[in-house]
């Protein structure tokens, strides 16, 4: 199955110095806020929580499971399936009936749909892949918590590695109507935590790798991307 978005793979790998030892809060706060607003930058998206639809390009024309479909085109048939209805009902997306075939449907983007739209497009293969989501919810980092630093003789890169783990809390800023108005429908397709609400305190954790040159590098990713 082909990789989706990239908002999967851990990006934006940064070098930050904060002295031998001593772990600065202010400065990872900082460090933290400055990849959230990079990634918002970067990729022209609207924020860092993103509902994935799955692989399509607008205008679509819904397509029936065939004989020869490989699993992977299975499977996303199955989520455009669910996705794009949804928000076409929550107004993101136009929806209208196939003449001569009722059970198909054509889909586009609204207006509002365009606004919330992130489109990654993987040239890799002989097709273009076109990954879709709606992002909203810029984070704004509150404080950072704790940080904490353990050494593993296995670590992410398969040796000996020292990680460090800082927790923070953060609010999302400019949830928008379309999120909070339609909350219940959203999190009974994604996740419980899919809706993140305004003026709500939320906890999160950034991974950073120490390096041999003493340096440390942030592992995480910049954003939420939930699956349907």
């Amino acid at each position: 199955m082909k990789n989706n978005v990239q908002l999967t793979i851990l990006i934006l790998v940064s070098s930050l110095l904060f002295g031998c030892d001593t772990y600065n809060k202010d400065e990872f706060k900082k460090s933290a806020q400055n990849m959230y607003d990079e990634v918002q930058t970067n990729l022209k998206i609207k924020g860092n929580f993103c509902f994935y639809l799955g692989s399509v390009k607008f205008p679509y024309t819904d397509e029936p499971v065939l004989a020869d479909d490989i699993q992977w085109a299975i499977w996303n048939k199955a989520k455009l399936a669910k996705t794009l209805p949804l928000f076409a009902e929550i107004g993101l997306l136009t929806r209208h009936p196939v003449d001569g075939k009722e059970e198909l449907y054509h889909y586009d983007l609204t207006d509002l749909g365009r606004e919330y739209q992130y489109e990654d497009i993987d040239r890799r293969d002989v097709e273009p892949i076109y990954d879709n989501s709606f992002c909203y919810g810029p984070i704004k980092v509150i404080k950072v918590t704790d940080v904490s630093e353990k050494t593993y003789e296995r670590g992410l890169s398969g040796y000996n590695e020292t990680q460090i783990s800082v927790y923070f809390d953060y609010q999302v800023v400019d949830t928008p109507e379309w999120v909070i108005h339609n909350q219940d429908k959203l999190e009974a397709l994604y996740d419980s935590s899919s809706v993140q609400l305004p003026n709500v305190t939320y906890p999160h954790m950034l991974l950073y790798i120490k390096g041999k040159d003493g340096k440390l590098y942030q592992k995480s990713s910049p954003y939420f991307l939930k699956q349907p």
